[in-house]
């Protein structure tokens, strides 16, 4: 059976069950959801994402049997890095959402966990040329990947934001970080609009990636 190797770069077991969780539905494939005990809880800041990325090579160099590597972090730590380390697909799921988002509509929008993601996330969105579709990115104010997921405060303030996005013109919506994954439907239900699961849309071009 195919075997796609999905790497949690936090420590948090309950982010990492989320990503069991929503790739579920998947048939013909194991995705091995793995995280970082040595990393941190939440990957916020620049420093965060540069050991992050160290983190992720070294179980991608750890695991050469996986068919192909997706690096669950919005700020797709370790990406370049883990390409240049094997010529098997490695997806990051910032740019698998985004570009999954483009093919459901004409512009997007983002919700980050805190402010200081953002400029991060600018700068690989001007770095993939999407800027000039893009509706917008709202933050929540700094919030754990866990609480992502599972807080029912948080998820009310997603759907505002979510909302505002919707208002400023995204026809599709990318949650900012794995830790969103088990919300997806309900954001979706509640905004009435796309809303893309950037960790499924990674697993999704990676399966497609190595089927025969």
């Amino acid at each position: 059976m195919t075997r796609i190797l999905v790497i949690n770069p936090n420590s948090s077991g309950g982010v990492t069950a989320g990503l069991r969780a929503a790739l579920a539905g998947f048939s013909g494939v194991h995705f091995d959801c793995i995280d970082i005990p040595e990393g941190p809880a939440t990957i916020l800041t620049e420093e965060d994402v540069a050991r992050a990325g160290l983190h992720v090579a070294d179980r991608i160099k750890a695991d050469p049997g996986a068919d192909a590597y997706v690096i669950a972090c919005f700020s797709d730590p370790g990406l370049d890095l883990g390409r240049s380390l094997t010529a098997k697909p490695v997806i990051g799921i910032q740019e698998a959402g985004i570009l999954t988002a483009l093919a459901r509509a004409d512009r997007f929008g983002i919700v980050a966990l805190g402010p200081k993601s953002i400029p991060r996330h600018m700068r690989k969105m001007r770095a993939m040329g999407v800027l000039g579709r893009l509706a917008g990115e709202l933050d929540l104010g700094g919030v754990s990947a866990e609480d992502a997921g599972t807080s029912d405060e948080v998820f009310a303030r997603t759907v505002e934001i979510g909302a505002r996005l919707r208002d400023m013109g995204a026809g599709a919506l990318v949650p900012g970080c794995a830790g969103f994954a088990p919300r997806r439907r309900a954001l979706e239900a509640a905004l009435g609009i796309a809303v893309i699961d950037p960790v499924q849309a990674a697993c999704a071009m990676a399966l497609g990636a190595v089927q025969a």
